[in-house]
């Protein structure tokens, strides 16, 4: 008797199901969505590497047992934690008059390839822009772009959400990198 109760509303459920599948239009196509607001900047990272105390802006803080802080460790970096407050540009000269800070972590998280997961915050200071725009991600550094996710800000993007483009657009081994990071935002409150 219950299994007889239990096929009557699985079979009302599929044709359901069925019915509302096949009901679809044909040729209908999700339109994506147009971005409020979008913005590009640079962000300089110079890491410490014992020496460089004045003009770094970025540390390793954590670090594997066979690796140090003041050399990535190898292979890939993998273990490294790393905090940074880096100055952001609007364009790619890292002596041009800053915008704000990127300030957050990034930690090495792959042991074949170079990868890491991101951590972060824009803060601005100018006259144009006031408040953040926080991130967080995978960051697959190999990859030509990279995307990430925008996850909230503050200020002018008060509850910010989008998407960061990452683009190596500078590289200097393991002491300078410069990332092109072109900002979409598909939710803006203000």
């Amino acid at each position: 008797m219950a299994a007889k109760t239990l096929i009557l509303p699985s079979t009302l459920f599929l044709c359901l199901l069925f019915s509302a599948a096949t009901a679809a239009p044909d040729g209908y196509k999700i339109h994506p969505r147009r971005p409020c607001k979008q913005m590009v900047f640079y962000f300089h990272d110079i890491l410490y590497q014992g020496h460089n105390r004045q003009n770094a802006t970025a540390a390793i803080v954590g670090s594997p047992n066979w690796g140090n802080k003041t050399a990535m460790a190898a292979p890939y970096n993998f273990g490294d934690l790393v905090v940074f407050d880096d100055p952001i540009t609007l364009d790619n000269n890292l002596h041009s008059t800053p915008v704000g800070r990127a300030q957050g972590m990034y930690f090495y998280d792959m042991q074949n390839i170079y990868g890491a997961w991101l951590a972060f915050s824009f803060v601005f200071n100018s006259t144009e822009h006031k408040g953040s725009i926080n991130f967080a991600g995978a960051d697959p550094l190999m990859n030509k772009t990279r995307d990430i996710s925008v996850i909230g800000g503050t200020g002018d993007f008060f509850m910010a959400r989008g998407i960061a483009t990452l683009m190596t657009d500078a590289f200097e081994g393991d002491v300078y990198f410069r990332l092109r990071v072109d900002i979409k935002l598909y939710e803006c409150w203000k």
